[in-house]
């Protein structure tokens, strides 16, 4: 005899958010793999996600049930995903800041709202106010043209660094010049100031020693909490290493690098995650390189080496939850990114995460359901423990194994 059902729900449409009875719903613009990885941390939590993202076969859209399909560019389509949500946050900075404000009018709590996250969109608008704000920066310039380029090095020394203010991540969007007659003749250049619609940011080269990462969360009730400064490894533009915490970094440079955050986070109106990208100087200086407003690949670390991840830090933030206890679980944790080499198919990919699971129980492995190709971010690995040397070694090979630099 077939059991009576214990509720009279089954003729209503499933909420696909995931969200416990009475909890609240988190719109995320972007299916990437940072949104993918908010999932995990809202089922945990109990409250429900729902995912704006361009395709069905995106790196979030596989795994988050409640999908609306359309381009973050679409304020349409920006407003579908945002009804009867508490707050609408971010897997990248890219959605255009009108849309933001006319989502702040119908009544979206946008988390971080366009006042802030501009800061992370444009990188003149972030040197001008980090500038005022007194934060250490590299020395930029504003400049419109090849001229202005050129008196822009002559005065902050060559080689410069040119970015285009808006659009540009993991390398992209920046350009590195000799010398006068190098600016000159880059056809890159003259591209870019054809297309850009106002001035590109000329920046001094800092010789810095290594790239330093600070990750806080702010509340909207102004709490506020952060992890450990962590060392970073860039490969041609692309974080390749996370050592949390930083080794050998000065306490006091280290809290001062926290409070500079903080102050950030603050003086901008952040909530959520913010990631404040950094260069360490020979002389122990820590001068700010670029923000994100949203959890970031500095942070991937936290999900397997602290007591609160990023990504469930960023969720209870955004919601004006009382945060989480951001304290490492470990003295080290490195992670490392696994970076495709070769097109090969997913057969292979399976046999080598076997593998690395087989040789190294201790190995937490993160993929993001990305079909490989060279360059592409496929996944990270994180290893923790009290020996450094050990801890980086183990996190090594195990990325590499699965990014097929290595067979045994």
């Amino acid at each position: 005899m077939p059991l009576e059902p214990t509720d009279r729900t089954a003729d209503v449409a499933p909420d696909r958010t995931g969200a416990g009875p009475g909890f609240p719903v988190v719109a995320v613009v972007g299916g990437g793999q940072l949104a993918r990885m908010m999932q995990p941390a809202a089922v945990e939590l109990g409250v429900g996600l729902r995912l704006l993202a361009a395709g069905a076969g995106e790196s979030a859209a596989l795994v988050v049930p409640d999908l609306h399909l359309g381009a973050h560019t679409d304020l349409a389509a920006l407003r579908g995903v945002a009804a009867g949500a508490a707050a609408l946050t971010f897997d990248h900075e890219h959605v255009p800041t009108e849309h933001l404000h006319a989502l702040e009018a119908d009544g979206v709590a946008v988390r971080p709202g366009p006042a802030a996250l501009v800061h992370a969109q444009d990188k003149l608008v972030m040197r001008e106010r980090l500038t005022a704000l007194g934060v250490p920066c590299p020395g930029w310039a504003a400049v419109d043209d090849v001229d202005a380029l050129v008196a822009a090095g002559d005065r902050l020394g060559w080689p410069l660094v040119l970015k285009t203010p808006r659009g540009g991540y993991d390398g992209k969007g920046v350009r590195v010049l000799d010398d006068a007659a190098a600016a000159r003749a880059d056809d890159v250049v003259a591209g870019w100031f054809a297309a850009t619609d106002g001035p590109l940011l000329a920046e001094e080269r800092v010789a810095f020693t290594r790239e330093l990462a600070v990750l806080v969360a702010r509340s909207p009730s102004g709490q506020a909490a952060a992890w450990p400064v962590v060392e970073t490894v860039q490969v041609g533009g692309v974080c390749r290493e996370v050592t949390a915490p930083a080794p050998g970094l000065d306490d006091d440079a280290a809290s001062a690098a926290v409070a500079a955050a903080f102050r950030v986070a603050g003086e901008l109106g952040v909530t959520g995650v913010l990631a404040v990208e950094c260069f360490e100087t020979a002389d122990g200086r820590v001068l700010v390189n670029e923000l994100a407003m949203r959890p970031h690949n500095s942070g991937h670390w936290t999900q397997d080496g602290s007591t609160t991840s990023q990504f469930e830090q960023h969720l209870r933030a955004v919601l004006d939850l009382p945060l989480g206890d951001p304290r490492p679980r470990a003295p080290w944790t490195v992670m490392v990114n696994v970076l495709g080499t070769r097109d090969e198919g997913p057969e292979e990919m399976y046999r080598a995460y076997r593998h690395v699971m087989a040789r190294d129980p201790g190995a937490k492995v993160h993929l993001y359901g990305k079909g490989v190709r060279p360059g592409r971010k496929l996944g990270h690995v994180s290893v923790s423990g009290d020996d450094l040397d050990d801890v980086r070694a183990r996190a090594r090979h195990a990325a590499d194994y699965l990014a097929g630099l290595l067979d045994e």
